[in-house]
């Protein structure tokens, strides 16, 4: 059986970047055995640990330029500009884990789900969470009956 790895990221803080953290927490699929969620405020180089033993990992973040009501994509280890930084992008933790562990890291997605409102103290907006409603149904339905999972 496969294992995926949901992993949310946003400050909660800040409206509508809450959007990854929310992701994670509502999603039918964490009720699934072969299936790990994780969330934090940004992804750090401690989190290649999360993507060992994984055969998919699905990152979800809030993004203000993305198309309505989301964008789901295949990215790629990739060293760029964050690699050196205390926050990395989810393609540079992918080289860290191809550094670190000396083999390919397993498939991963880019989920980027449209905010709004980002400015401190901001709740979460009403378009915000209609958006973030379809990307938790897709997300869902993508794999709750999917072979990724079950075979």
């Amino acid at each position: 059986m496969k294992r995926l790895l949901i992993f949310g990221y946003g400050n909660p803080g800040r409206g509508d970047d809450v959007l990854g953290l929310l992701c994670v927490e509502k999603t039918v699929l964490s009720e699934c055995e072969n299936v790990s969620c994780r969330s934090d405020m940004q992804l750090l180089v401690e989190h290649v640990t999360d993507l060992q033993g994984q055969d998919e990992v699905i990152f979800v973040d809030a993004d203000v330029s993305c198309t309505e009501p989301f964008v789901f994509s295949t990215i790629c280890a990739q060293k760029d500009d964050s690699y050196t930084s205390h926050a990395l992008t989810p393609a540079a933790l992918l080289y860290v884990y191809q550094l670190v562990y000396q083999r390919d890291a397993p498939a991963a997605f880019l989920l980027r789900i449209r905010g709004y409102n980002f400015a401190l103290g901001d709740r979460l907006s009403e378009k915000a969470a209609k958006n973030l409603e379809l990307a938790i149904r897709f997300i869902d339905r993508r794999y709750k009956h999917s072979r990724v999972l079950f075979d």
